[in-house]
């Protein structure tokens, strides 16, 4: 069996390439077994367990068969577009975005007279982080990947929420940056609006705690005397 490996973050510095080509590989085989050839063939990569596989835009179990000429990706751990309709603000509109954001220009996008509140999370470098000091930060994305696993965060909120189109109507916009972001400048941005606060409240709420949980971006610190992968494990 031959398969495509692709590489993210600090997996790929490891690796020292972003592409693996395997080739010989036991069949069958799955996510798990995929890893544990992985291990065997480039140590250098460390321990696994923690990885995530995705095949397509979604993300996959170790028990996920894997077939010939296949094309996988392994994720560790995570860390501008079209004027907006209002149908698209109802399910959730994401935003890679190379360049500085706008905290003010996001809340602005999704105010409508319809709702009475709205809702603006800003995330910002930090200068300091366990002990260390922080010069700046590095974002790297699986961007075929983020729009897909956004959509499905923004239809878990909605699903969670009970939204509707009436009093429980949400408009929700997510923003991340990608590349480097000096201490105090916006990461992530999130505007939601909503007629009444409390749903504004926990949409927002919801959306930055499962974007940190599986959004595919990875973030890694810059100190005055070196450099860190948060979330890595190995």
């Amino acid at each position: 069996m031959k398969l495509e490996v692709q590489l993210f973050a600090s997996l790929r510095e490891r690796a020292g390439r972003s592409v693996l080509a395997l080739d010989a590989l036991p069949e069958p085989l799955d996510i798990a077994g995929l890893k544990r050839e992985l291990a065997r063939r480039y140590p250098e990569l460390g321990e696994l367990g923690h990885v995530r596989g995705v095949v397509g835009t979604s993300y996959a179990g170790d028990a996920t068969p894997l077939r010939d000429g296949m094309s996988v990706a392994l994720l560790p751990p995570v860390s501008g577009g079209a004027p907006d309709s209002a149908q698209a603000l109802a399910h959730g509109v994401f935003e890679l975005c190379p360049s500085p954001l706008d905290p003010a220009l996001a809340q602005r996008r999704v105010e409508d007279a319809s709702c009475g509140a709205v809702c603006t999370f800003t995330g910002t470098t930090r200068g300091h982080n366990r002990g260390r000091t922080v010069v700046k930060l590095e974002y790297e994305a699986f961007e075929a990947m983020t729009g897909p696993e956004m959509g499905r965060i923004f239809e878990r909120c909605r699903a969670e929420l009970a939204a509707d189109e009436g009093a429980r109507a949400l408009r929700m916009l997510v923003q991340h940056r990608t590349g480097t972001v000096g201490v105090g400048e916006p990461s992530v941005v999130i505007a939601v609006a909503s007629p009444h606060r409390d749903l504004a409240f926990r949409a927002a709420r919801f959306l930055i705690d499962e974007l940190k949980a599986s959004l595919p971006i990875w973030k890694k610190e810059h100190y005055p005397d070196g450099e860190h992968w948060v979330g890595d494990r190995s």
